[in-house]
């Protein structure tokens, strides 16, 4: 497999970690939300309500713009 796929080729030991998942019941390979782990959506929407907040007062600070948070969803 590694001559056909290079170094997308998954490593042995990702084939037996899945292999150990699948049969314990897991049907997903996506990576589950861990705590502490940030939770965040880019929108255009998003992107375009902090502009125009920055543009408003230049001087917002990132904090700010968290705390408004209006064009986060939810």
């Amino acid at each position: 497999m590694k001559v056909q796929y290079g170094d997308a080729c998954l490593s042995l030991q990702q084939v037996y970690e899945w292999t150990r998942k699948f049969t314990n019941g897991i049907s997903s390979v996506a990576d589950c939300p861990r705590r502490g782990q940030a939770h965040r959506v880019v929108t255009p929407e998003g992107i375009a309500a902090v502009e125009v907040t920055v543009k408003e007062n230049r001087r917002v600070t990132v904090n700010e713009i968290a705390r408004n948070g209006d064009y986060i969803e939810k």
